[in-house]
């Protein structure tokens, strides 16, 4: 951890050096800082929230939710990025990395494969290609991350060649990856995953994707191929009013070489209105289905089948920094949470955040 914190401030020592010409210096760096407070109405003794909550997920405590320095490196043919991390995302998403792999949020390089295509090889670790919620709290339309998000890979390792067209309207890239949010292969497999993302741009306010899995997160001994396919579109009607509608589908064989699969699916719809120069409304409902504890185990006789909602105030004080609140609750088909010191279908939640990027 000692090492973690030098390489950060050594980072951010020589920082104003590389920025002082964007225009000539291919090196420039970058920053992000979340806080925030959750006030859980379960009242979980071990200030953890549910299981299921893999960001933003402690209770009733001022937490660091994610804070990095990065270094970003690119010129014509060449690029890579570096990014160090802490806080409560990286201790709960990367718990099964090994060493001071927890600590890294993005490490990798790329070269230009054309001299006239904008076609591009990458290796290393990478913000996943999967869904339209990151990480980065600041750049999502709500506080708190939908349960779609949280129950799908944030990062991932690996290759991949990816093409944009001339006109930046298409986007497309091929994977090879480790597996499903991993950093090191899971011992015991030696078969790699796959994923796909195409995205189509056919103007400013709208965007469509399309992005995959294919592989499997078990030892070759017990192999079970999961099946998943994330689609999203995003539509800026105007400067004051945007919808995403998000939608997973995902199936893992039963046992090795089944024919049967365990599926599981989740649809979600955010609207966001501007309300004024400084302040924006986000409204969020969602559902999750994963009746065969797949993702989200409950030991429960429905398994997890959840409905949630969601609505936050943002006040933007500058381009750098923004404050949040949500109010946040789920409603499950089965008792697989307490409230009032008692096993309960619901659950409610209180968040604020402070974020800031640099």
């Amino acid at each position: 951890m000692k090492k973690t914190f030098i390489i950060l401030l050594s980072l951010a020592s020589i920082s104003s050096l590389a920025q002082t010409d964007s225009t000539k210096n291919p090196l420039r760096f970058s920053g992000y800082l979340e806080t925030y407070y959750n006030y859980d109405f379960g009242q979980p003794s071990n200030h953890s929230r549910p299981d299921f909550v893999y960001s933003h997920n402690r209770h009733n405590e001022v937490s660091l939710n994610l804070g990095f320095i990065k270094a970003a490196y690119q010129t014509e043919n060449v690029r890579g990025n570096l990014a160090i991390m802490t806080g409560s995302y990286a201790n709960v998403n990367l718990a099964s990395e090994p060493g001071v792999f927890k600590n890294i949020f993005e490490a990798n390089a790329g070269f230009k494969l054309s001299k006239t295509k904008n076609l591009w090889v990458d290796a290393g670790i990478f913000s996943s290609h999967i869904g339209f919620e990151s990480a980065i709290g600041k750049s999502c339309w709500n506080l708190t991350r939908s349960i779609l998000a949280d129950n799908s890979p944030y990062y991932e390792s690996g290759a991949k060649i990816s093409y944009t067209s001339q006109n930046e309207k298409w986007f497309v890239s091929a994977l090879i990856l480790n597996g499903w949010q991993r950093i090191q292969r899971v011992n015991g497999n030696s078969s790699p995953a796959f994923g796909h993302q195409i995205t189509y741009k056919p103007n400013s306010k709208i965007t469509l994707n399309s992005s995959s899995f294919v592989g499997s997160l078990k030892p070759d001994s017990v192999k079970q191929m999961r099946y998943f396919h994330n689609f999203y579109g995003v539509f800026e009607f105007s400067d004051k009013l945007g919808l995403t509608i998000g939608f997973d589908i995902g199936a893992e064989q039963k046992a090795k070489g089944s024919s049967e699969y365990n599926t599981w699916f989740s649809p979600v719809v955010i609207l966001k209105v501007a309300t004024g120069k400084k302040t924006n409304v986000s409204a969020r409902g969602e559902y999750y289905r994963d009746a065969k504890g797949v993702l989200i185990a409950t030991g429960s006789p429905n398994g997890f089948q959840t409905f949630g909602f969601s609505m936050n105030l943002d006040y933007q004080f500058s381009s750098a920094i923004v404050w949040r609140i949500e109010g946040r609750g789920f409603r499950s088909k089965d008792e697989i949470f307490t409230l009032n010191k008692k096993s309960s279908t619901q659950n409610y939640l209180l968040s604020t955040a402070l974020a800031m990027s640099f």
